[in-house]
């Protein structure tokens, strides 16, 4: 509303519809139920469909039908994307699709199916949140819990330096890189990538933990989001680690009803890819995302296909690491590019000149701070937690461990932490 006032309007939409529509499922007989699913699923993707793809469908079929001299079906539109639209739209499809399945009721009070949808903490970025989770804790009396407390602001205080020291700090370096694409080469474009794939993590994460952070504080559990993805041993891995709400969104509403891994291998490789192809695009109306899905949809094929042959643990767990990290970052490459062509040129420019790197004076300072920004963040994840959480009380740790890292994290953010940082990745999608 602060951007654009009118846009609640179709927020307030998507929750009146699936409001009365999960009460619909949930009273009908099973033939209407199905219908009344439909018009659930069929309204929401319409409305997703018009703010974030309009423009890129009317574009590819102007260009598919060029040679006729078709142009588009309609004029281009000037239209900015609802923040958060593609998060509540993939929570009210949970919604409505576990009350046609029986695993979840239908919510009668309309203020707290609207709080579901409208939770502020994570309705712009996520975690996707399923109705069974959070729908009992709107109901709940929450009393103030010290420990509670004292962890919400852990998570947010770890969640604001991976943002606004380290995401902030690499956001820099590589915008400087990848915004000069023509004129870098090997080794300067792989540290770049590298390096965005630390950006990412720590930009969405960090969004992650400072609204699990903030909704702990107030009293709710919202779900673990990241679970240190680039220590994973292989792409599937990575995507039970990596924004685990949406993988286990696509998982249960498109991987599954699909066929999954029931239909034979044939089907099971095809329903990988369809839903890997289609996660690609939810992320933005661009080719880039659909290539990225691809590569993610290939990775996870091949996978499939070396463990049936029996080659699944044939490599030491480091070497493991190494590669899932390194297939991951050359996706990220389309991610990143702006266009096709962009990330094209930089794949060729990364293989024609591998050995070269050069870094511009003006650069190293902000390049050195990466660094050490960088290898403090996998010092606190590799020693700390792989093992532990940030909730020290769990551990039996007395509250000045808590209180003592709560300080040294406000510390490195007030000391380092980039006052002009980016927005938040995720807010475009």
């Amino acid at each position: 509303m602060y951007f654009i006032p009118v846009y609640i309007l179709v927020l307030f939409t998507t929750i009146i519809i699936d409001y009365f529509l999960g009460i619909s499922i949930d009273q009908a007989i099973k033939p209407q139920r199905k219908v009344f699913l439909i018009l659930s699923i069929v309204s929401n993707l319409s409305i997703l469909a018009f703010f974030k793809y309009f423009n890129f469908l009317n574009e590819n079929l102007g260009l598919l039908f060029h040679g006729s001299g078709y142009s588009g079906l309609l004029p281009y539109l000037n239209i900015a994307l609802p923040i958060g639209l593609s998060f509540h739209t993939f929570q009210a499809i949970s919604y409505t699709t576990d009350i046609y399945r029986g695993e979840q009721k239908a919510e009668r009070h309309f203020g707290i199916y609207a709080l579901y949808i409208m939770f502020f903490p994570q309705l712009v970025a996520g975690p996707i949140e399923r109705a069974h989770h959070m729908l009992h804790q709107f109901r709940e009396k929450h009393e103030f819990d010290s420990t509670r407390i004292v962890y919400g602001l852990q998570l947010i205080f770890w969640g604001l330096y991976k943002k606004v020291v380290v995401a902030d700090t690499i956001a820099i370096y590589v915008n400087s890189i990848y915004n000069n694409y023509t004129h870098n080469k090997g080794l300067t474009l792989i540290v770049a990538t590298y390096a965005f794939a630390f950006q990412i993590y720590c930009d969405f994460s960090g969004y992650s933990d400072i609204a699990v952070g903030t909704s702990k504080v107030l009293g709710f559990d919202l779900t673990q989001n990241f679970n240190l993805p680039y220590f994973s041993k292989s792409i599937t891995e990575f995507w039970r680690r990596w924004h685990i709400s949406f993988s286990t969104w696509l998982r249960d509403y498109l991987y599954i009803p699909l066929g999954g891994n029931r239909s034979g291998k044939i089907k099971m490789h095809r329903n990988l890819m369809i839903t890997m192809l289609l996660g690609g695009l939810w992320h933005g109306a661009s080719w880039n995302f659909v290539i990225w899905g691809f590569l993610n949809g290939i990775y996870l094929s091949i996978e499939k296909v070396l463990a049936s042959l029996g080659l699944k643990n044939v490599l030491a767990k480091p070497l493991k690491v190494f590669i899932t990290f390194n297939l991951i970052c050359f996706a990220w490459i389309f991610f990143r590019a702006e266009t096709f062509h962009q990330a094209i040129t930089i794949i060729r420019n990364i293989f024609t000149y591998v050995g070269f790197f050069n870094i511009r004076m003006q650069d190293t300072e902000i390049f050195v701070s990466m660094l050490l920004k960088v290898f403090l963040l996998l010092l606190v994840e590799f020693f700390l937690l792989r093992k532990y959480t940030l909730n020290f009380q769990n551990t039996k740790r007395p509250l000045v461990y808590s209180l003592a890292f709560n300080a040294g994290l406000i510390l490195l953010i007030v000391l380092f932490g980039i006052k002009q940082g980016t927005q938040f990745i995720y807010f475009q999608f």
